[in-house]
């Protein structure tokens, strides 16, 4: 749980930084490979490539691919039709996704974890909802693509790390997860990417050096590890933490105006869906 909480926070502030720094005015595509690819060269003098079974690589090689590459592609995307709070809104439905991959995972139906996770997904759409506007039918579908993804690579990974647990420490792997991403954010970039909209500020530079080295290469190692000390209900109620947290960083750093009964309440939901699951597990 530590694990998750502390990128949760990361990740709410990096979320912030993609709206005010990024969002518009850097290419996509050209964002996400520099996030991947300086998240795979962090890793790469750690990771072992010789001797590793061929099912747990190309595993990890999937995870990375799902969970980064076509994620983000799809989540940065979703920022040129919407605004950041609609954003927020459609990434609630990451926890139900979560549980019933992991329940078909292990080929079994728990329902206290899916109403747990339902919990979550009440109040973190409590705290965000607010009327849509615009075309945001496109947004809703490409963020549904990143919810998706996103869940399936938290689950295979979670798996892939209790099936392989003797293969040794995680960071001598994590290389091909970040191999799986860059292939993806690298041919993404060549078919859609706009090389006259590359970062012109060192700021720019910045915002995307922070983001591969703490919000991507930490934060998905961190990620990753915290998931394999949760059960399936937890690591998908703590999918939805990052909108109280997101909302508090715009808040506290920002000075962007915010419904604090709503946070409140919202927040309160959230937590009441972890004892929700945690009396699940214990009956």
């Amino acid at each position: 749980m530590p694990y998750l909480l502390l990128v949760t926070l990361i990740w709410a502030f990096s979320f912030s930084l993609i709206g005010e720094y990024l969002a518009g005015r850097v290419d996509s595509d050209f964002a996400v490979l520099v996030r991947v690819a300086i998240a795979f060269v962090l890793f790469l003098p750690f990771t072992r490539w010789r001797g590793v079974p061929g099912r747990f690589a190309l595993g990890l090689m999937a995870a990375g691919a799902l969970q980064f590459g076509i994620t983000y592609l799809c989540l940065y995307r979703s920022f040129a039709v919407l605004t950041v709070p609609e954003v927020l809104l459609f990434t609630v439905l990451t926890p139900i996704y979560v549980t019933l991959l992991d329940d078909a995972w292990q080929r079994r139906f728990r329902l206290w974890s899916l109403l747990a996770a339902v919990v979550a997904v009440g109040g973190a759409a409590l705290i965000r909802f607010q009327p849509l506007t615009g075309d945001y039918l496109l947004g809703f579908l490409l963020l549904q693509v990143a919810n998706l993804t996103f869940a399936a690579g938290q689950v295979l990974c979670k798996h892939l790390g209790h099936a392989y647990a003797g293969q040794g420490a995680l960071h001598r792997h994590f290389g091909l997860f970040f191999l799986g991403a860059l292939l993806v954010a690298a041919l993404s970039f060549l078919l859609f990417g706009n090389p006259a909209r590359l970062p012109g500020t060192l700021l720019q530079w910045g915002v995307l050096v922070w983001m591969g080295v703490f919000a991507t290469a930490l934060g998905l190692y961190w990620w990753t590890l915290g998931s394999l000390r949760v059960n399936g209900g937890t690591l998908a109620i703590m999918n939805e933490a990052h909108v109280p947290a997101g909302l508090l960083v715009s808040l506290l750093i920002w000075q962007h105006p915010a419904d604090l009964p709503r946070l409140l309440l919202g927040g309160g939901i959230i937590l009441l869906s972890l004892f929700i699951n945690r009396l699940g597990r214990q009956s």
